[in-house]
């Protein structure tokens, strides 16, 4: 393991492909996997049973797979999972989960973690999500693929962020966001449709159109919610793009932002 730098502390119990770089005075423990092509920098600890996948960079100062931080943690047998090709910036922390919310803390592929970002116990995140400088998730929350969480974004437990959702700079958010939405404001509100996000992933015309269709029907008719619950299936007969609502409203475990 040529990449491993003299000045790292690695546990001979620790499973790193041969070709994973470890920077100076980092600390990987014994219950630690990581696999092909990843790359640990300087001053990083990996602790706890922890699954890092393929082709993962985490920068200096992260703290990875640490006990979660929950009076209720007493020593379980917790895991962290970490997908392929993700990338995670400076003084991120992530922490294990817990027992009482599944023993799981899991993180997908192809995310984009930048410096100071949180991830508590529990949490799920998907693929291919943004999160910004010093966003944070409470325990149990989970995030949908695409979503794009802005900087300082406070999510509170046992929310869902839905996919392609868009939260503004600051935002606090204490209730689920459906997916499409973009919110925003120091208690979160509904702002619109994440126009530009869709667009950049290649939804056409007609189906951002669809998408907006369905945001009048939840947010601008009138209806109660389970009135645009049921307009909502109606519509997803026809048009694939809003079967992401229904399947959010009907599994959502927490109140929406409406």
């Amino acid at each position: 393991m040529s990449g491993i730098h003299p000045q790292a502390l690695v546990d001979p119990a620790a499973e790193i492909a041969d070709d994973v770089e470890v920077g100076p005075f980092s600390i990987i423990g014994p219950r630690v996997r990581i696999g092909p092509g990843s790359r640990i920098g300087p001053h990083v600890v990996v602790t706890g049973r922890t699954t890092i996948g393929r082709n993962t960079r985490i920068f200096q100062f992260a703290s990875i797979g640490e006990e979660p931080q929950d009076k209720k943690y007493a020593g379980e047998d917790t895991e962290l999972i970490i997908g392929d090709n993700n990338t995670i910036r400076e003084l991120c922390t992530f922490s294990r989960g817990t027992a009482q919310g599944g023993g799981k803390t899991i993180i997908g592929n192809d995310n984009w973690i930048m410096a100071c970002v949180h991830i508590a116990h529990d949490c799920e995140l998907g693929d291919n999500i943004i999160m910004a400088n010093n966003a944070s998730l409470a325990g149990h929350v989970r995030v949908g693929d695409w979503a794009i969480l802005s900087g300082y974004t406070l999510i509170h437990q046992f929310c869902t962020v839905g996919e392609h959702s868009f939260t503004s700079f600051a935002s606090h958010v204490n209730q689920s966001i459906p997916p499409y939405v973009t919110v925003s404001g120091e208690k979160a509100r509904a702002k619109g449709v994440n126009t530009e996000g869709l667009k950049r992933r290649g939804f056409t015309a007609e189906q951002i159109q669809q998408v907006r269709r369905a945001y009048r029907v939840l947010y601008r008719s009138g209806l109660k919610l389970d009135e645009a619950q049921n307009k909502l299936q109606e519509m997803a007969r026809d048009s694939g793009e809003i079967e992401p609502l229904v399947e959010f409203l009907r599994t959502t475990e927490k109140s929406m932002i409406r």
